[in-house]
């Protein structure tokens, strides 16, 4: 739970969806989010996450792609606060493009799959099966689903506070300014 709550980018891009295009953009950006833990759960489960992280190589393509993917978004977001011209979006507005940037914005952060490799073995047993596998999965992809819809929630009911003019704009600097500032992070060594 505490691993899902931590601030970072899934925080960040659930956040700004939810407040862009509204709560339910937001609950569809965790969603995305919770498929790409799940997708992680599964690599690591299989052994696949613990070749990324055997091969350098492997690894820092992942990151570079998980920092550029983040450079981009930060840009755009920052893009936005100096033009500042909103308009309100529709209610379903940004719901697939939702869910494809937290789908792809987890998946490329290889500190998730460092993550279920340091995690995943302490609460399996040596002997344990797909089934004992699939359970910590499913739990680790739920729990994660639960945080990120609540915040999407309360991000969505501040949205009426956060949404004037002056206020959005602030936020897309910042927001756009952390997104731009952990895509540099990741990239440099």
């Amino acid at each position: 739970m505490l691993a899902a709550m931590a601030p970072g980018p899934d925080f960040l891009i659930v956040s700004k969806n939810a407040l862009v295009s509204r709560r339910r953009a937001g609950m569809t950006c965790a969603a995305g989010i919770t498929t790409g833990v799940f997708c992680w759960a599964i690599a690591t489960a299989l052994g696949v996450a613990g070749l990324l992280a055997a091969s350098a190589v492997a690894f820092t393509v992942v990151k570079l792609a998980g920092a550029a993917y983040l450079l981009v978004l930060g840009v755009r977001t920052l893009l936005t606060a100096r033009r500042g011209r909103y308009t309100a979006p529709g209610p379903a507005a940004g719901t697939g493009s939702a869910f494809h940037q937290g789908l792809v914005c987890n998946l490329l952060n290889p500190k998730v799959a460092a993550f279920f490799l340091a995690l995943l073995p302490q609460f399996v047993s040596e002997g344990a099966g797909a089934v004992d596998h699939l359970l910590l999965v499913v739990v680790a992809s739920g729990v994660t689903l639960v945080w990120f819809l609540v915040l999407a929630k309360v991000v969505g009911a501040l949205r009426r506070v956060l949404s004037a003019t002056r206020v959005r704009r602030a936020i897309d600097a910042v927001m756009g300014t952390l997104l731009v500032g952990l895509g540099v992070r990741i990239a440099l060594p």
